[in-house]
C-alpha cells in the first residue's frame, strides 16, 4: 500500500462479517507440514504474511490449492526441502512456525534468521530451549539456524517468558513424540487454542490450549480435516471503536464476543452500549458520553497491545484525561503516554510520562510535532477523521504509524527519518508543501 486517503465526517451505521485471524492462520498453515494428507482451510484473510507463508510452504514442496468459495487446500506430504528461505523468513518472523513441524517430521529443519517488524526483542530462544531439551542439537551462523534430532523426547518445558509463537512450536513439534510433554507459562491466545483444536481435530491429543499449562500426548499419525480459522479480534476491534469514534452504531458478525471481554468492558466504561449475541456484537455510540478510560496492555486476557492506538484516538474526544501503559513491546515508541484534557481548539493533548524512552526520543518529538502543525494546521488527523477533512498519509509501507493527534504522529521507526523524509511521508491533501 502507498497511500491512504480519509474523507471524515462520517458517522458509521451498518453491520459487517469479520475476517479470519492472521495470526490463527499462519500457525495453522505451518501445521499442514504434519499432516499424511491434505487440509481444507477456510476463513483465511487475504494478507500479505499469509501469502508469504503459502510461499514458504509452496517452496518447500507444499501443493496448494485456491477453491471457488475462499477455500484454501494444501497437501503437504510431498515436501522436498526442510529449508525456510531467508527471503522469506526474513519478512515475516512467524515463518519460524515451520521449525517445530519439521522437526517433529522429518527431524530436521533449516531456517533462516527471523526479521520482521520492530516492535521489540521476540528472539527465538525460547523455541530453541524448548527443542534442545527435546534432545535436538542445534548450531547457528549468521544467516542460519540449523536443529537435527533423530528422536524427540517428552519432557516438562517452563517458559521464561510468556511467548506466543513459542507456545505454538513447541507444541506442534510434540504432537509425534512418544509419551507426554508438558508445556508451562504458555501464552492463552485464543490463536493459540484455535491451532490446538484444529490439531485435534487432525488427531491429535492436545489438552490445556487457553491455559498456562497445556499437555501433549504423542500419536503416531495426523489425518485430514476442514478447518475455518478464528475470527480476527483486532479487526473486530477496530471496527468497534470505528463506530464509537464516529457516534455511530456499528455489528460485527461471525465473532465470539467472550474473546473480546477486556476490550467490551473499556468501551463500556467510557460510555458506550454493547450488545452481545452468540456470534456477533454491536456498539452503539449514537447518544454516548464519551469518558476517557486509563488502560495497559497485557499479554491475553489482558488488553491487546494492538489495540492501543485505537483506544489512544478515541479518548482523544472523550472528557477527562486518560493513562495509557504499554506493557507488552519495549520498542512501542513509547511505555507511558497521557491523553489530557482539551486544548483550546486542537483537541487533546498528548505528552510522555519521564523515562529513558522519552529522553531517547526528546530530539525529534518535537521537529516532528512542529512538522505536523506546520502541514496539517490546527486540524488533528483524527479531527479530520470525526470533521469534514480529507487527510492523505503517503507511503505507509516506510512507517508503522500508532497515531496522530494534537498533531504530532508517533512513528517507531521516525528515529532513521529525516525531516524531508517525513514530510514527504506525511502531507495535506491540496498543499505543496513537501
Amino acid at each position: 500500500m502507498e497511500r491512504l486517503i480519509i474523507k471524515g465526517g462520517k458517522q458509521l451505521q451498518g453491520e459487517i462479517n469479520c475476517s479470519g485471524a492472521k495470526n490463527s492462520g499462519l500457525p495453522i498453515l505451518a501445521a499442514s507440514i504434519l499432516i499424511n494428507d491434505s487440509v481444507l482451510i477456510g476463513n483465511l484473510p487475504h494478507l500479505k504474511d499469509i501469502s508469504t507463508m503459502l510461499e514458504l510452504l509452496n517452496s518447500m514442496g507444499t501443493d496448494i490449492c485456491f477453491h471457488e468459495n475462499g477455500d484454501i487446500e494444501v497437501d503437504s506430504t510431498k515436501i522436498h526441502t526442510i529449508e525456510a528461505r531467508y527471503d522469506l523468513v526474513k519478512t515475516m518472523r512467524a515463518s519460524v512456525l515451520v521449525m517445530g513441524p519439521l522437526v517433529a517430521k522429518y527431524g530436521k529443519a533449516k531456517i533462516s534468521q527471523p526479521g520482521g517488524c520492530n516492535i521489540g526483542a521476540r528472539p527465538i530462544n525460547f523455541h530453541l530451549e524448548g527443542l534442545e531439551k527435546m534432545g535436538a542439537q542445534i548450531k547457528s551462523d549468521d544467516k542460519f539456524i540449523y536443529i537435527e534430532a533423530k528422536k524427540l523426547l517428552p519432557v516438562q518445558f517452563n517458559f521464561p517468558n510468556v511467548s506466543v509463537t513459542g507456545t505454538e512450536n513447541l507444541m506442534m513439534a510434540s504432537v509425534f513424540v512418544e509419551g507426554k510433554t508438558t508445556l508451562k507459562n504458555c501464552a492463552k491466545e485464543p490463536e493459540v487454542e484455535d491451532l490446538a483444536n484444529f490439531l485435534n481435530s487432525c488427531g491429535a491429543k492436545i489438552e490445556g490450549a487457553g491455559s498456562s499449562v497445556i499437555t501433549i500426548e504423542g500419536v503416531h499419525t495426523l489425518k485430514k480435516t476442514h478447518w475455518e480459522v478464528l475470527f480476527d479480534r483486532i479487526e473486530a476491534g477496530t471496527y468497534l471503536v470505528a463506530g464509537a469514534i464516529t457516534k455511530g452504531k456499528v455489528k460485527i458478525n461471525k465473532i465470539i464476543p467472550e474473546k473480546l471481554k477486556c476490550l467490551i468492558i473499556s468501551l463500556e466504561k467510557m460510555g458506550f452500549t454493547i450488545f452481545c449475541s452468540e456470534n456477533s456484537i454491536e456498539i452503539d455510540a449514537r447518544t454516548a458520553t464519551i469518558k476517557c478510560q486509563d488502560f495497559s496492555t497485557d499479554p491475553y486476557p489482558g488488553f491487546p497491545t494492538d489495540m492501543q492506538a485505537q483506544l489512544m484516538a478515541l479518548n482523544c474526544i472523550g472528557e477527562g484525561s486518560a493513562l495509557i501503559t504499554e506493557q507488552v513491546f519495549e520498542n512501542s515508541t513509547y511505555k507511558k503516554i497521557i491523553v489530557t484534557k482539551p486544548v483550546e481548539a486542537v483537541g487533546k493533548d498528548i505528552g510522555f510520562l519521564p523515562g529513558t524512552l522519552e529522553e531517547k526520543m526528546a530530539p525529534w518529538i518535537a521537529p516532528i510535532k512542529d512538522n505536523l502543525q506546520f502541514l496539517f494546521g490546527d486540524k488533528t488527523a483524527l479531527e479530520m477523521q470525526i470533521d469534514q477533512g480529507t487527510i492523505e498519509i503517503e507511503a505507509m509501507t516506510y512507517i508503522r504509524g500508532r497515531s496522530i493527534a494534537n498533531a504530532f504522529i508517533i512513528v517507531d521507526e521516525a528515529q532513521n527519518l529525516t525531516m524531508h523524509e517525513l514530510k514527504t511521508i506525511i502531507t495535506r491533501v491540496g498543499d505543496n508543501t513537501k
